[in-house]
């Protein structure tokens, strides 16, 4: 799947280092109650990233759903604008959510990754040797970022739940199952692709 998404930064005239650096799971937390089912999202006034994704992830999981800048989070959820967010562990502890947020459901929903790029011409005139350096070096700092991502968001948990924040952790096949009545894999299946696509259900299963 990585090698697909490192083909789109080709086609701009970048060069995508091969490993994917971890940004974390994304997980559900609100102020009302918490999350299990997918009915209990129905009508739940959530804020969204700024991404066509997402938004169309949780409305047809059923949200009233609100596009809002991270910046202007905090501020959302304390004057009850919106009710939930969705976010990884460590951006849920730094901007302090915990304090306006009671509930984290555990769905894990999206992971999200990112890649160290550079200008693809500039990358070419390099030395091969210099080449297979900075090669060796991000690609062992990506794998000690996973891991201490990884390593951080079980110790967060912890601590979160020390600022009273309630966990739980859903089961995540009737979301699916909600997620394909809707019609989200079908729509994103087509927008991705059927060569793209192909390479997720590979590894994810069957999806539309």
């Amino acid at each position: 799947v990585g090698d697909v998404l490192r083909g789109v930064y080709e086609k701009v005239g970048l060069f995508a280092l091969p490993r994917a650096w971890d940004h974390g799971y994304r997980q559900i937390t609100t102020s009302t109650k918490p999350i299990h089912t997918p009915g209990d999202l129905v009508g739940v006034k959530m804020r969204v990233a700024v991404v066509p994704l997402y938004v169309s992830l949780f409305k047809a999981l059923g949200a009233a759903t609100t596009a809002i800048n991270f910046s202007e989070l905090y501020t959302a959820l304390q004057s009850k604008v919106v009710d939930g967010q969705e976010n990884p562990l460590p951006l849920i502890d730094s901007a302090r959510l915990y304090e306006v947020q009671k509930y984290c459901s555990l769905t894990s929903h999206t992971w999200e990754g990112y890649f160290v790029a550079c200008n693809r011409r500039h990358w070419t005139r390099l030395p091969k040797n210099l080449q297979e350096l900075v090669l060796a070096k991000f690609n062992k700092a990506a794998e000690l970022q996973r891991a201490d991502l990884a390593a951080l968001a079980i110790t967060l948990e912890q601590t979160l739940n020390t600022k009273n924040m309630q966990f739980s952790k859903p089961d995540p096949i009737p979301f699916r199952t909600q997620l394909q009545k809707a019609g989200f894999y079908k729509e994103w299946s087509e927008k991705f692709g059927p060569q793209a696509w192909a390479v997720l259900e590979r590894h994810a299963g069957k999806l539309a």
